[in-house]
This record gives structure tokens, C-alpha cells and sequence, in this order.
């Protein structure tokens, strides 16, 4: 059979095997079916592979190619005291890496009094724009008449992130964030990150705005997740946050490290069945930098009579000490982090 060498050639400089690879082709006579030239094939895939691979946040900040980086993060800490107490236990015994304080939260206060204490400790502010629970409230730190649409008829924060989208502007939501900031700062914390509750700073990308200006005025760290990753654009899309190309273009522009993918706990219907449901979880995940959010609390009535979910933050608080996720994390050769250590990376660079 006779092979036209011209088409031959043309097929595979407008397919994706690069120029290279070709030049490889020629070279090597793989047309005559040369088993050196398809070593020398393999190699020239695997190296165009690695070129054309872009490098995650993990390996950005020094962490070695290929490796899983994670921080385990609890969110909600000064929501109540059943919080306080299992996020310090998990802070000091170094189950977990992070955490994060709700300022307009009752408890917020003696939680950042603590963190004064532990400056070791990695403590962020979780900035908080609702107020999610039936009984168990709160309002805004920024005086009521400043930021109405923040606040529904009961002069408390709004129950769902939609009612604040519905009802609150740009600017009372940046006004708001600088509050909680500034009232950490007047207790003597400077936050060593900051982050959303319940997804709200994503929620607009009016929000999204001043929730990065606020980041970088202040110079504290944010919790923004890299948006070059088409997947993960569409993943979080699907989770109905409005990620439009001005938003994917304001974290591109984001001065400081970002994560390149977030997630949360996974639920269990067992304590066995949620430890294995959070393995599957670390399996998944692909190299690079990630946060995994959880909401650990000890378990009390109180807390039953707050949340329908103190059966789940109960066992948050339980399972980082479990011996056996302890095993499996070493197993998976994760690295551990926090946001302290990020930014010193970041400054080191």
C-alpha cells in the first residue's frame, strides 16, 4: 500500500500531537513501524504533556509537583460555645489546620480572646451575611440604619444567601465585611484569612468585588479558588453561583495565592458511613491546593436545639482524631497547610 508522506504529514500538523512530536515522527521513521521511534514517540508525549500542564497553587508555593496539599478548615466558630470548645480541642491537638470566627456571632468574641492566646494558631474570620437558624440569631455589627437591606423584618441578618442578593447592595455588604474586620482588629486579632459564610461574598459578582478590594486593601488573605480551570468554573456553575466572565476575570486578577479547589465535608448516615464518605472525598481530589470546610461543635442540647445538623458537626468534631483517617491521610501522602503558612510561601517567593 502506498502511503501519500504529504497527507500524512499534513494529518498530523493539525491534530494535537504538536511540533515536536512530528519532528519526532519524521525523524525516527515511525512510518516504517521502528519500535525506537515509538519509545521516542512516548517520551516526546509525556514532555509535551508535562509543557503543556499548568502548574497549581500547591506547586506555585513550593510544594512538590503531583502532591495533594489540604487544609482542613472549621467554619461557624463563635456561632455558639459548643463550636468554640471543639474547634480549640482540634486547633491544640493539631487534628485540623485552620478555622474561622463569625464576628456578628455571640460567641465570636471569646473565640478571638482565645485565638489572642494561641498566635500560633490559624485564625480567619468566616465573614458572615446571614443569619440561617430559626431561633438561634444575629444581626449586622454595622449599625442597623447603615445597612437596611442586610437586615429582614426582625432587624436579623436574612435566613438564605438569596434574600441577600434580593435585597442587599454592594456597598452595604462592603461596608459590613470592613465592620467585622475592624471589630476582629478592635479585639486584637489581625485574621489571618477571611472567607464566606454560607457562599454569600459568591453569591453576586457585585459581591465578589469588594469582597476581593476588601482583601487587598487589608492584606489578608481571601479565600479565592482559581478560576482557570474550566472544570471548575462549571462545577461551582452547577452549584448555581453566577461565575460570568467578569467574575472569572477579577480572581485572575487577584494578587494573592488562591486555592485550586474547595469543598465541604460530605454527610453520612453513620459515623462509619461519613468517615468513608470524606476518604472517597481526599481520593478524588486532584493534586493542587485545597481547602475542605467542616463545622465541628460537641455535642450538648443546646446545640440540638440550634441546628438539625448537630448530629453531623458532632461527628466533625470526632473524626480528624480517628486513628484510622489518620492512617489513611498518611497513606495518600497528604500534605497538610494552613493560611499562615501559605502567605509566608507567598512571601517568599
Amino acid at each position: 500500500m502506498h502511503i501519500n508522506t504529504n497527507a500524512f504529514t499534513q494529518f498530523f500538523k493539525k491534530n494535537i500531537w504538536g511540533k515536536g512530536l512530528f519532528i519526532c515522527f519524521l525523524a525516527t521513521g515511525l512510518l516504517g513501524g521502528c519500535k525506537e521511534a515509538k519509545k521516542d514517540a512516548a517520551t516526546a508525549i509525556a514532555s509535551n504533556q508535562k509543557e503543556a500542564a499548568p502548574q497549581t497553587w500547591a506547586e506555585k508555593l513550593g510544594w512538590p509537583a503531583g502532591k495533594k496539599v489540604v487544609i482542613l478548615h472549621a467554619d461557624d466558630i463563635g456561632m455558639c460555645p459548643e463550636a468554640n470548645i471543639a474547634a480549640e480541642k482540634q486547633l491544640v491537638n493539631g487534628d485540623i489546620q485552620s478555622a474561622a470566627v463569625m464576628v456578628p456571632c455571640p460567641n465570636a468574641e471569646e473565640f478571638i480572646a482565645w485565638a489572642k492566646k494561641n498566635p500560633k494558631m490559624d485564625v480567619g474570620l468566616h465573614l458572615t451575611l446571614t443569619s440561617e437558624w430559626k431561633t438561634h440569631r444575629w444581626g449586622t455589627v454595622t449599625d442597623a440604619k447603615e445597612v437596611p437591606g442586610l437586615l429582614d423584618e426582625t432587624q436579623m441578618m436574612w435566613h438564605k444567601v438569596v434574600q441577600v442578593v434580593q435585597h442587599a447592595s454592594a456597598q452595604e455588604v462592603e461596608k459590613e465585611i470592613r465592620a467585622q474586620i475592624e471589630q476582629s482588629l478592635a479585639w486584637g486579632h489581625r485574621p489571618d484569612h477571611i472567607d464566606t459564610h454560607m457562599g454569600t461574598l459568591y453569591a453576586d459578582p457585585s459581591y465578589v468585588e469588594v469582597y476581593i478590594k476588601v482583601a487587598e486593601e487589608y492584606g489578608i488573605q481571601a479565600n479565592i479558588i482559581d478560576l482557570s480551570d474550566e472544570e471548575v468554573v462549571s462545577e461551582f456553575r452547577r452549584q448555581g453561583y453566577p461565575l460570568n466572565d467578569a467574575v472569572v476575570q477579577m480572581v485572575a486578577d487577584y494578587k494573592m495565592p488562591k486555592l485550586d479547589y474547595f469543598s465541604s465535608a460530605p454527610k453520612g448516615k453513620t459515623y462509619e458511613e461519613k468517615v468513608s464518605n470524606f476518604k472517597e472525598l481526599i481520593a478524588s481530589l486532584k493534586p493542587g491546593l485545597t481547602e475542605i470546610i467542616f463545622h465541628p461543635s460537641v455535642l450538648t442540647e443546646n446545640l440540638k436545639g440550634i441546628t438539625n445538623s448537630w448530629q453531623q458537626r458532632v461527628w466533625e468534631a470526632e473524626m480528624f482524631s480517628d486513628p484510622d483517617l489518620k492512617q489513611f491521610f498518611e497513606d495518600e501522602g497528604i500534605i497538610f497547610t494552613n493560611w499562615k503558612e501559605i502567605m509566608q510561601r507567598h512571601k517568599d517567593r
